[in-house]
């Protein structure tokens, strides 16, 4: 696995455009974000499909090819130097398959930020375009909206991404397996990542990389059978290092860990629980697509270069 191209930096001033490739998004809560994004001297554009509601199926925002051409229009608008999605949920899968991946790679690297359903779509950037992407906050998503931390985290990898070379895990983040690896960060939902075998450009494995997971919602069965997926199909094969990040609204995490421990104990590899991204308060933006070093005892990563040019 090597390093993808990093999009450059944000600047004061720039333009980004927000979408909605998942589920449907709250007005309040997308106006409350586009709020925060101005002050931060950001000019946020909101692509026409984002507060639509699928006819059928309201779990989605919108239908499959209005989210995919909002999605591909404002990559390929060069006016806008960064795409957000407003949230995750439901629906990238459905959507991933048509857009016009050929135009958005003639459209050159941007920041692409997102998280949860998002998995899909750091997979794709990797494997279509060979960009290196953000796991992180959402603009109408309630960390973003109320969590000073999250926010601050973000703003700095946006545009000061060379004072967050080292991403430093809550207190609470214990090494299950210790040691150090070097590779190159991926990662997402692991139900997504599960659910990308076998796909269209799904990504070969893991191999040199340093794996971040996380979850929402998961019974211990079902993360089990995730995991043992994932071993049997040997997308595990040869992975540097694993980061795990939130479990809410899982099984009580004593036998998530437990779970983690089986499953993933046996690798060989330095494995750190609780790092403090994905689904929780106070999540960190963690860049996908950049060679780094995990400290599973110390609960760093540290980047060989930082997250955005």
């Amino acid at each position: 696995m090597r390093p993808l191209v990093r999009p450059a930096r944000l600047t004061p001033g720039a333009r980004v455009a927000v979408v909605a490739p998942s589920g449907p998004v709250p007005e309040e809560r997308l106006e409350a974000g586009l709020d925060i994004l101005r002050g931060w001297d950001l000019d946020p554009v909101v692509m026409p499909h984002v507060l639509d509601r699928h006819p059928e199926f309201d779990y989605l925002a919108g239908t499959d090819a209005d989210r995919a051409r909002d999605l591909e229009r404002a990559w390929c608008d060069p006016a806008v130097a960064a795409v957000f999605c407003a949230r995750g949920g439901y629906g990238v899968q459905r959507m991933v398959d048509l857009v016009d991946w050929t135009a958005m790679r003639a459209a050159g690297p941007k920041v692409f930020l997102g998280y949860s359903d998002i998995t899909a779509l750091h997979e794709a950037f990797a494997t279509r375009l060979g960009l290196a992407t953000l796991h992180g906050p959402m603009t109408a998503t309630a960390d973003f909206l109320k969590n000073a931390d999250a926010q601050d985290h973000l703003r700095a990898t946006l545009f000061t991404p060379q004072d967050v070379r080292v991403i430093t895990a809550p207190a609470r983040a214990t090494a299950l397996v210790g040691g150090r690896a070097r590779g190159v960060t991926l990662g997402g939902c692991v139900s997504l990542l599960a659910a990308e075998i076998g796909t269209p450009g799904a990504r070969a494995g893991a191999r040199g990389g340093l794996l971040f997971l996380e979850d929402i919602g998961e019974e211990a069965y079902r993360l089990d059978r995730i995991l043992t997926q994932l071993l049997r199909a040997g997308r595990l094969d040869g992975v540097a290092g694993i980061a795990l990040g939130s479990w809410e609204r899982c099984t009580p995490y004593d036998m998530v860990r437990r779970l983690f421990a089986d499953r993933l104990g046996g690798l060989g590899v330095p494995v750190v629980e609780e790092f403090g991204f994905g689904h929780c308060d106070g999540a960190l933006t963690v860049p996908f697509g950049v060679a780094g070093e995990l400290d599973a005892d110390a609960g760093t990563l540290t980047l060989d270069v930082p997250a955005l040019a």
